[in-house]
């Protein structure tokens, strides 16, 4: 059922500029998703409350409400991430940029 959710959360994910997410940031509602991690399969850990996994990865600081610094950052830049809502959060992940 999770590789179903998985799919679902994959069609509902997309690129979006860090100035658009503003509001959900002052809400206290986005949510940074290390790039190490597939955002999809986190994203499926929350829907499924697997609360291990999640504080696993909290306890590591590979999920967490995103940090002011962080925010300001990706303001500065107009950064473009992947984003999918997650009710009432919206994580939020770097795109990393492969360089060949």
């Amino acid at each position: 059922m999770t590789n179903e959710i998985e799919q679902q959360i994959n069609l509902e994910t997309a690129q979006i500029h860090w100035h658009e997410l503003q509001r959900f940031f002052a809400s206290g509602n986005a949510i940074s998703v290390d790039p190490t991690l597939d955002l999809t399969h986190v994203a499926a850990q929350i829907v499924a409350d697997n609360a291990a996994q999640i504080k696993l990865w909290m306890d590591a600081g590979l999920v967490d409400a995103v940090k002011d610094t962080q925010a300001q950052e990706w303001y500065e830049q107009n950064a473009l991430v992947w984003a999918v809502v997650i009710k009432p959060w919206v994580l939020v992940q770097p795109i990393i940029k492969q360089t060949y």
